[in-house]
């Protein structure tokens, strides 16, 4: 194989690997193009993905709102609880002093 039967052997198998990575590129686009109601499709998805996604975050503000209401009551109720709890031991205080009254009174008596 002489110089000129090298280069045309290498021009050919050149020329060659790019009409076959021409056609295989054009295959390839021709194959993944997205048609009109393809297209359509998508954007329907999209638009129903943006809606959900809108309605996740109102729910998660309501959410948050309701947690908030829930944590105030919450503390409202343990504000009631501490006092009615205070007011036992006062109430409980004031039934043993007259119990011990009494029992003087009685003590007295007997």
């Amino acid at each position: 194989m002489n110089r000129n039967e090298f280069i045309i052997a290498t021009a050919i198998i050149l020329f060659t690997a790019f009409i076959l990575g021409w056609l295989v590129s054009w295959l390839v686009l021709r194959l993944s193009r997205v048609t009109p109601t393809q297209m359509d499709e998508l954007d329907d998805m999209a638009q129903k993905l943006h809606e959900a996604d809108e309605e996740r975050h109102r729910a998660i503000r309501v959410l948050e709102l309701r947690e908030a209401q829930l944590i105030e009551e919450l503390g409202r109720t343990k504000n009631e609880l501490l006092l009615a709890k205070g007011n036992i031991k006062e109430s409980q205080a004031e039934i043993e002093e007259l119990r011990e009254y009494i029992d003087r009174q009685l003590g007295r008596k007997s």
